[in-house]
């Protein structure tokens, strides 16, 4: 893959540099700044002419000051000479602001906006992983690759619960039920879901239980959890239905706010993440949360690499 080059911004550069390995390449040379008044400055440190380039930023840390700079970076290499730029954002930024929630609503759907914006300034392709919405791909009028973390998390199962035979896949809302729906029929278990009613738009009011937990492990699965309110009242519905054991997989481990306290004393075996965003700091406060291994990640990631430089070439 001698033709592309890998660089990162400044949201996740441990998670950057593993996709660089995962493709037999070094991150390229970029150095960020930033002036007195905030302002975003980027200046890249090797030619760009001609290459494939690879721009990875995560939604995550400093979500605006983050995307200002990932448009910064893409405007700066068409600006360079490069043949392709494609934006590569594990955790797609304002995924949860995806449609108007009622009639009359003056929200704005900002997830097109974000689409937009990339669009604008220059990105010729979009790979980003178990978006909140699937439509938000129909946003963009470039192409866009939703890689799934189900590899992931199919992994995980099997490695870290023993008698994960005798589970239930739960989904904590009627949206994931086509993704847990999946993930147990490759287990070939049951499954389940809670059916939630929200007030607030991070926050879940009335819980409702479909589906049998009674003497099984329950595995609630979702794509992303912020303040883990919803994920924490489901464990409880979970344990008042009967179930023996709870974990919890998460895509995108968010945990802002009171979530990793939340989580502590919650009734979790373990909550598992992926490393679409950092999780550091949140190892270190509780000892529940597990980061799984991004190999089948880098590994679709390699093969859509691939496919490209044949389309490319």
């Amino acid at each position: 893959m001698a033709n592309i080059k890998v660089f990162s911004g400044s949201s996740h550069p441990e998670l950057s540099r593993r996709i660089a390995a995962g493709l037999g390449t070094q991150l390229g040379t970029v150095v960020t700044t930033k002036f007195n008044n905030g302002e975003t400055r980027v200046e890249f440190g090797e030619s760009v002419r001609g290459e494939d380039v690879y721009i990875v930023q995560s939604g995550c840390g400093e979500i605006n000051d983050n995307l200002m700079e990932l448009l910064v970076m893409v405007d700066a290499c068409k600006i360079a000479s490069a043949s392709r730029v494609t934006a590569v954002i594990p955790c797609f930024p304002y995924a949860r602001q995806d449609k108007k929630d009622k009639l009359g609503s003056r929200a704005s759907i900002t997830a097109k906006l974000v689409a937009n914006m990339l669009s604008v300034s220059g990105a010729d392709h979009i790979i980003t992983m178990d978006l909140h919405a699937s439509q938000i791909q129909g946003f963009f009028d470039i192409p866009v690759d939703n890689l799934y973390a189900e590899p992931v998390i199919l992994k995980w199962i099997k490695e870290n619960i023993s008698d994960w035979k005798n589970c239930t896949v739960v989904s904590p809302d009627a949206g994931g039920a086509k993704r847990v729906t999946s993930i147990a029929d490759k287990l070939n278990v049951d499954f389940a879901l809670i059916h939630k009613e929200r007030k607030k738009a991070d926050k879940a009011d009335r819980m409702l239980l479909v589906g049998d937990v009674k003497d099984r492990v329950a595995i609630l699965v979702d794509d992303m959890a912020d303040t883990c309110g919803t994920i924490c009242h489901a464990a409880e519905q979970l344990i008042s239905a009967g179930a023996a054991k709870i974990y919890a997989i998460i895509t995108h481990g968010i945990f802002s706010g009171s979530a990793i306290s939340c989580i502590d004393s919650s009734r979790f075996e373990a909550v598992a993440v992926t490393n679409t965003i950092p999780q550091d700091d949140n190892i270190k406060q509780c000892s529940k949360i597990q980061v799984t291994d991004s190999q089948p990640n880098t590994a679709q990631l390699r093969s859509h690499v691939s496919k490209e430089e044949m389309n490319g070439s």
